[in-house]
């Protein structure tokens, strides 16, 4: 059973970093991709960063480029997130997902982690 597990959550000021967590295990077929979704209170989820395992390519909203940097650490099977320059409007739900075909589209990623919350306030 697949399992992704996120930490590194919690409150900061703005203008404060954090660095997010994904610790994956119980798969069997090759990561395809891997990336961080945000859920903010009365707003839909959408995409913060993704990482293709083979090339490497990293794709970004562009709310964050420049200050966020998703990495992964193969033999650990983790993946990270490091959120630079936070600000009040980077306050959501975190959450790690994993596909072994897609990260983008309907129906994709398939695997989800349970999410970790992140507070940025002023």
């Amino acid at each position: 059973q697949v399992q992704l597990v996120e930490s590194g959550g919690g409150s900061v000021q703005t203008g404060g970093s954090l660095r997010l967590s994904c610790a994956a295990s119980g798969y069997s077929y090759r990561t395809a991709c891997m990336g961080w979704f945000r859920q903010a209170p009365g707003k839909g989820r959408e995409m913060v960063a993704i990482i293709y395992i083979r090339t490497g390519m990293t794709v970004y909203n562009d709310s964050v480029k420049g200050r966020f940097t998703i990495s992964r650490d193969n033999p650990k099977n983790t993946l990270y997130l490091q959120m630079n320059s936070l600000q009040d409007e980077d306050t959501a739900m975190y959450y790690c997902a994993r596909d072994e075909t897609s990260c983008r589209g309907v129906g994709y990623p398939r695997y989800w982690g349970q999410g970790t919350q992140v507070t940025v306030s002023s």
